[in-house]
């Protein structure tokens, strides 16, 4: 069992809730837009879809080996929502191990707020005993293979639906 519960945390532009239903409201309009789903497929959801998906992930995984951690990501100072970030956390042959992922809204995208939200992520889940982090990318979605190269991650050989598995080496 990993035993790890999203926490508030910050980074220098950013402040990091953990999710809550109520955080639909806030965050439909900001992951309304279709382009947001050009690498990810799919449509994006309505208000109701949108707070169901949120109640079943912070009810929490299933499976006592893997914790769901997820955000609303919000602007300083004035707490305006502007994407999602998330870590699925998983015990594997005796270490933990994160699978990060985030979504920025259209508006805000370019300003190298996921590359910041990310490595936030990555220094919230090192402090936590996290040994090995992973992330998933389309291999034609070249910004988000941008931010994950920018935190030190390296693309491996494998492929998981698709989409290219980048690791962040140990750290000696």
């Amino acid at each position: 069992m990993t035993g790890i519960s999203p926490e508030p945390f910050e980074t220098q532009r950013l402040w990091l809730q953990p999710l809550a239903e109520g955080h639909a409201d806030q965050l439909v309009e900001v992951l309304s837009d279709q382009a947001l789903h050009k690498f990810i497929g799919g449509q994006p959801d309505t208000l109701e879809e949108l707070r169901a998906r949120y109640r079943r992930i912070t009810a929490g995984s299933p499976d006592p080996q893997v914790s769901w951690c997820n955000w609303a990501v919000l602007l300083k100072p004035g707490r305006q929502p502007i994407g999602t970030l998330q870590a699925t956390i998983t015990g594997r042959d005796g270490e933990l191990v994160g699978e990060i992922a985030y979504v920025v809204g259209t508006a805000w995208q370019g300003q190298g707020l996921a590359r910041e939200m990310a490595r936030g992520l990555v220094s919230w889940l090192s402090a936590r005993g996290v040994a090995r982090i992973i992330a998933h990318v389309h291999p034609g979605h070249g910004a988000s293979s941008a931010v994950v190269a920018a935190l030190g991650m390296v693309a491996t050989p494998v492929r998981v639906d698709g989409e290219v598995e980048w690791e962040l080496p140990p750290r000696s």
